[in-house]
């Protein structure tokens, strides 16, 4: 067994090399160190007072500005070798503030004390056991869950993460099937692990969620998906999607059609839902550019239910609002474009306007958002792998508060091993 000896040294030290007698290779061999820097800096400007009340709006805070740095180490072994092999992942994750002050906190960078000063720095970790039978992985521990009716968040310094267990089989060609059950979350700029709830509720109950599901690829151009998810006596959703791409004059036409079917479940804690969401998007590239354009319409009692920080698996997630309030029908528009078609590989632009009308929350809903991104990753040299983010987020509405966003990210990974 061919085993680099800092590595080994390295296993030693942690106590994480298998017994003595059992074959390493592979648990060793096949695993993988990253070190990802994250550098954020975020200024919110309030314009307006929309959504609060009188008292509430003369002591609301006029902006949002912190500047922080996080560190994301994660750990994956490879998997021991026989019909069931087993291995050990591994995620530290540490925040610090570099600016920040009590009348500017609040961004989702970093922690908020009771007296409304963020957190100097903060901190926490995760392991998550892990067996491969075939072509099926299960996993127990920290988990980053990806799926139509739960995606992590991962819009700030350090990602949202999960405990529990999760299934993924690839035993079938062009099929994977997905299941899990979650029972605590830590939010993205918190050390606290927390029983899961809902979006927007304030109440003292909490559900675990279940979910399961299928993506399937339908020969080069069709992909289909089908996700179910349950927040115990919360709520009940079903997603259903196909995506297809067809070759069109030289680019490709993406069209991209969703739906989710939202009912409240046992005690229903959160009130009422019986909601229906359908949305629907067409893109085309070509040379560089893409071009965008979708319509959502939400009907029935309540907006779209989703777990607390969590992001929305919909075109209508943009960077301030979401547009799934109750009746809500928006339409979007896209650009986008990539310089490596004029010989400026990795750098990036795009840009989207949404409009959101005939809603329902405390009053009629009537929101617009417009978005625009400039990225650049440098592509070889020392430096390979260092991205800059600039985005910009101008967001407006009748019933909350209208904002102007600059948010700058600074991101290199390192590879270890």
């Amino acid at each position: 067994m061919n085993i680099p000896y800092s590595r080994q040294a390295l296993f030693c030290a942690l106590g994480v090399l298998p017994v003595a007698g059992v074959n390493a290779e592979g648990f060793i061999d096949d695993s993988t160190l990253k070190l990802q820097l994250r550098n954020v800096y975020f200024n919110e400007n309030f314009r307006d007072e929309h959504g609060l009340s009188p008292r509430a709006a003369r002591t609301a805070k006029s902006e949002r500005t912190e500047w922080a740095q996080g560190f994301l180490l994660d750990y994956q072994s490879g998997f021991t070798p026989g019909t069931v092999g087993f291995g050990l992942d591994a995620l530290g994750l540490y925040g610090v503030k570099l600016d920040s002050g009590r009348g500017r906190s609040g961004t989702g960078l970093l922690p908020v004390h009771d007296d409304g000063r963020s957190a100097d720095e903060f901190a926490s970790a995760g392991a998550t056991a892990k067996a491969r039978f075939a072509k099926t992985t299960v996993k127990y521990g920290t988990l980053l869950p990806k799926n139509p009716v739960l995606i992590y968040n991962d819009a700030r310094v350090l990602p949202q993460t999960y405990q529990g267990t999760q299934i993924t089989s690839r035993d079938i060609e062009n099929l994977t099937v997905t299941g899990g059950h979650l029972d605590r979350f830590k939010l993205r700029d918190s050390t606290n692990s927390v029983p899961i709830i809902p979006d927007g509720y304030s109440g003292e109950k909490s559900g675990d969620f279940n979910y399961a599901g299928a993506d399937y690829k339908w020969g080069k151009n069709i992909r289909l998906s089908y996700f179910y998810g349950e927040l115990d006596n919360f709520y009940r959703q079903n997603f259903a999607g196909i995506q297809y791409d067809l070759p069109l004059a030289g680019g490709v036409l993406t069209s991209d059609l969703r739906y989710f079917n939202s009912v409240d479940a046992g005690a229903a804690y959160s009130g009422k839902i019986d909601n229906d969401m359908l949305s629907g998007q067409l893109s085309y590239a070509i040379a560089g550019h893409t071009v965008g354009g979708g319509y959502q319409t939400l009907s029935g009692d309540a907006g779209l239910p989703y777990i607390s920080g969590a992001s929305v698996y919909s075109f209508s997630n943009a960077g301030i609002g979401k547009f799934i309030e109750e009746d809500e029908k928006t339409w979007m528009l896209s650009y986008g474009y990539n310089f490596a078609n004029v010989g400026v590989p990795g750098l990036t632009f795009f840009t989207r306007y949404l409009s959101g009308n005939d809603g329902k929350s405390t009053t009629t809903v009537k929101e617009w958002e417009r978005d625009a991104e400039l990225a650049y990753v440098v592509q070889t040299g020392t430096l390979k792998g260092l991205g800059v983010r600039l985005r910009n987020y101008v967001y407006r509405s009748d019933f909350s508060r209208g904002r102007d966003s600059n948010r700058l990210y600074l991101t290199y990974d390192i590879a270890l091993w």
